[in-house]
């Protein structure tokens, strides 16, 4: 399944059954869109990620960030990161989304992706410090590029292009019935900005 279809009005739901995911399209302006991209380009203490796998620690060309209302800890990949204070220019972005979605968000996982080269495995978001069907909003700033949803079950696939300035929320039982990768992609030289605003309930270590 492709929605690649200029007419289709928004939001859409894009799953077909067990799970909820809706795509805003674009919510920012081009000069917003551009604005806010320089900022978090510049602005932000990027780090490259860090992961275990099969007992081996993995550094990532991909760099993250992590922003929440507490020093949230939170744990992927058995490595845990702890939240650092929210930006003036990251509240507004988690206002906007809470403002167009109706849902309230404590902190935010950003990822930047510096060309098509970059991407990310299928996985889901159902670490146990996250609120259980809880929505995560999915900003996108720069590059566009392809994200796909597989039902662990049926191996159904769905395919969407998201947007520079877009918005995708994915809540209710999407994290127990499908898995959602980035794909690598030779057609993008520009680098991608994905910021997932997410509710903590888990650990916690103090306040900021």
């Amino acid at each position: 399944m492709s929605l690649f279809d200029e007419n289709l009005e928004f939001p859409i739901q894009i799953l077909p059954k067990d799970g909820e995911v809706n795509y805003y399209g674009k919510i920012f302006s081009l000069k917003e869109s551009t604005s806010f991209y320089q900022y978090l380009l510049n602005q932000i203490p990027w780090e490259n990620d860090e992961s275990m796998i099969f007992g081996k620690l993995i550094i990532t060309k991909r760099k993250v960030a992590w922003f929440g209302d507490e020093n949230f800890e939170y744990t992927y990949s058995k490595r845990s990161k702890y939240a650092l204070s929210w930006t003036q220019g990251l509240l507004e972005l988690k206002n906007r989304c809470e403002e167009k979605i109706g849902e309230t968000f404590n902190s935010c996982l950003l990822n930047l992706y510096h060309d098509g080269s970059e991407g990310m495995a299928y996985h889901s978001d159902d670490e146990k410090d996250l609120k259980k069907y809880g929505a995560i909003a999915s900003l996108t700033f720069g590059a566009e590029r392809k994200f796909l949803f597989k039902h662990k079950s049926t191996k159904e696939k769905v395919e969407i292009l998201l947007e520079n300035g877009s918005l995708l929320v994915m809540k209710g039982a999407t994290q127990e019935n499908w898995v959602h990768r980035l794909p690598p992609t030779t057609k993008s030289k520009a680098p991608r900005i994905n910021l997932t605003f997410r509710t903590i309930v888990g650990k916690q270590v103090g306040v900021i």
